[in-house]
């Protein structure tokens, strides 16, 4: 991380920084481990919220170490990646905004990233890949809806859902305080 999601000026020493490895089953039925970065802070309840998916037998995408972010990056992309800790500023359907994202605190976490788009309040969303998933009527796998397993899960450990927005809807966010 060091240099790439992690840098100099970060609001998070490394240090007060964990690495999970997380059991979850993905798309194809099978079980599957990947890494997540949280903060230290947070890592038990973390942990207790993906044990609650993973019972619930919840689809979850590739989960991976965040990659360096790139303001001026293509948007569009068929990677559905489950991820936390970047040390980046917020990022709208509009592109990267002014101030820094709880991602950077290691206190947020995005979850399928495709199934569950931010959705800009005139229904824009910045990846073209992900637009079908605007649809939220649809029951999709890896989709996350009003007061499903994942929503339960994260509010059981206080967290609360980017698709709650009133400004726009980003449904593939959770963090510790709701932005």
């Amino acid at each position: 991380m060091h240099g790439t999601t992690w840098h100099r000026g970060c609001p998070v020493p490394l240090g007060d920084l964990r690495l999970l490895t997380l059991r979850y089953w993905g798309f194809d039925g099978e079980v599957h481990e990947g890494p997540m970065v949280v903060n230290a802070s947070v890592a038990q309840d973390v942990v207790g919220a993906f044990r609650t998916l993973f019972e619930a037998r919840f689809p979850t995408a590739d989960m991976v170490l965040s990659k360096k972010f790139r303001p001026n990056a293509d948007p569009n992309t068929k990677l559905s990646e489950t991820g936390s800790f970047n040390c980046r500023p917020i990022v709208t359907p509009a592109g990267p905004g002014a101030t820094m994202s709880m991602h950077s605190y290691g206190l947020a976490i995005d979850v399928n990233t495709l199934q569950n788009p931010y959705v800009a309040t005139d229904g824009y969303v910045r990846n073209r890949y992900a637009r079908p998933y605007r649809d939220r009527s649809q029951d999709l796998p890896g989709m996350i809806h009003e007061g499903d397993v994942v929503v339960r899960a994260f509010a059981a450990i206080g967290w609360e859902w980017g698709g709650d927005w009133s400004s726009g809807q980003d449904y593939m966010h959770f963090s510790t305080n709701g932005r």
